[in-house]
């Protein structure tokens, strides 16, 4: 019984493999069929630039290979619409800091810009979220909530808008100068 169980182990084993390298056969062959010439150009994967412009148009030193023409399309594609986007982007910054201009354009009491990035600097590092160790002072100028009520603020400061914020900020400068801020102002 032993021979016989030698035997049939090996068989097994030699079953599988055949039976995994078969399919391994089967993905690979679309492959090489392709690189080989059989893709979806009739028979055409890679096709010469002689082929698709004419002789006068083409430059001398130009490679004889390029991707196939539904890939030079979607990467002109891709292409194109990565310069849009960009583009879109570069657009909608400008947008933005014309509109950050406009809001601090009118500032109370004519408060300049530097003043209150030089207070929100020493304050908060700038964070119109931060919030003191105790809880007490908040939002970009460190209101504690009295002092955001006085100049017109309802609710957390540090919950406002950032515009909201640098307006309550410059009407409380304009009202009482650097005082509300003995260290940074």
């Amino acid at each position: 019984m032993a021979p016989a169980r030698a035997v049939t182990v090996p068989r097994l084993l030699t079953k599988h493999k055949q039976f995994l390298t078969i399919p391994l056969i089967l993905l690979a062959f679309p492959a090489v069929a392709f690189a080989a010439g059989g893709g979806d150009q009739g028979g055409r994967a890679w096709i010469s630039q002689a082929e698709v412009a004419p002789r006068g148009d083409q430059p001398e030193a130009e490679s004889t290979t390029s991707f196939p023409q539904p890939v030079t399309n979607f990467r002109r594609t891709v292409d194109r619409i990565s310069r849009q986007i960009q583009a879109e982007e570069r657009a909608e910054a400008r947008k933005r800091q014309r509109e950050q201009e406009e809001r601090f354009a009118d500032l109370p009491g004519g408060v300049s810009l530097e003043t209150l990035n030089a207070i929100a600097s020493c304050e908060s590092g700038g964070d119109p979220t931060a919030v003191s160790s105790d809880g007490s002072y908040r939002g970009k100028y460190q209101f504690d909530y009295g002092t955001w009520e006085s100049v017109g603020g309802h609710g957390d400061p540090a919950a406002a808008p950032e515009a909201e914020q640098d307006y309550r900020a410059a009407l409380l400068y304009t009202r009482s100068g650097s005082s509300p801020w003995p260290v940074c102002g």
